[in-house]
């Protein structure tokens, strides 16, 4: 059975942030994840994961100025001190929460940059960063984003990030596989964790229902099927991972919005065990 973690930027909107932690656990969610956790004091936020006996399964690294409109550092020319910069206060942060993985942005690709000129770049501060979080125990996430969400992203198939990382050649970077994402550039989701969750090349795993990015129940998406999928090649090749629920909430942010939207784990038969 998939093992679920709930992504606190989305969820629980009706909460401040700080006490999603709470709704997460209560809801029965053992596992959380989020965008990004640098406007909290890391110690007080690993509190909250040991007061409710949650586990932080993923977080992104610093993306520039999001406010600004930046999405990530990774494939910007001139920026690498910044990129570097930014790694390393993500690596300090996963170490404070023992979150085993992080997530690192490529960045819009900027107008008039050659798509090679931005590769290099990317290639190069991959390798870079692997290799630092490596020393440190951790895995780097790449993640391909569809261009309708997020226009202009570098990075926006499966095929290219599993090509990334067959080039970089290092064990601890791996691709991040939104299926959210997938359906709406690619399709054909089912045999993509097929072909892919075999590799040991995807270390995260994220759901939301297609087009709205509500509940996994709702929309065009057959979650309950491509759930059984992923149990069976788990199955065979001895895939662990989390899977994040990555979504907005139907019914907003009212309260008890998230909660009242759970019952997908019903329908589609995933509901954890109690306990």
């Amino acid at each position: 059975m998939p093992r679920f973690a709930a992504n606190l930027t989305m969820l629980y909107n009706e909460h401040a942030f700080l006490e999603r932690f709470a709704a997460a656990a209560a809801d029965g969610f053992r596992g959380v994840e989020f965008l990004f956790p640098y406007a909290f004091p890391a110690e007080e936020l690993a509190q909250r994961l040991r007061d409710h006996g949650l586990q932080q399964v993923l977080f992104n690294a610093p993306p520039g100025d999001w406010e600004a409109g930046e999405r990530g550092l990774a494939c910007l020319p001139g920026r690498e001190a910044d990129f570097r910069a930014g790694v390393a206060r993500a690596l300090d942060y996963a170490q404070a929460l023992d979150c085993p993985r992080i997530h690192l942005m490529a960045g819009l690709a900027p107008a008039g940059v050659e798509p090679a000129a931005l590769q290099a770049v990317y290639e190069a501060n991959l390798a870079w960063a692997a290799e630092q979080a490596r020393a440190a125990g951790r895995e780097l996430l790449i993640e391909p984003i569809n261009t309708r969400d997020m226009p202009g992203y570098f990075l926006n198939r499966q095929d290219e990030a599993h090509r990334i990382v067959q080039v970089i050649q290092a064990p601890n970077l791996k691709v991040q596989f939104d299926l959210y994402h997938c359906q709406i550039v690619e399709g054909d989701v089912a045999m993509k964790i097929r072909q892919y969750l075999p590799t040991g090349r995807v270390g995260h795993i994220q759901i939301a229902g297609v087009p709205m990015r509500h509940e996994p129940d709702l929309g065009e998406l057959n979650h309950g099927y491509l759930f059984e999928v992923i149990d069976e090649v788990a199955a065979s090749c001895g895939w662990t991972g989390w899977i994040g629920c990555e979504y907005r909430p139907a019914r907003g942010s009212v309260a008890g919005a998230t909660s009242a939207g759970l019952g997908w784990l019903d329908t589609l038969g995933v509901r954890p065990p109690a306990g």
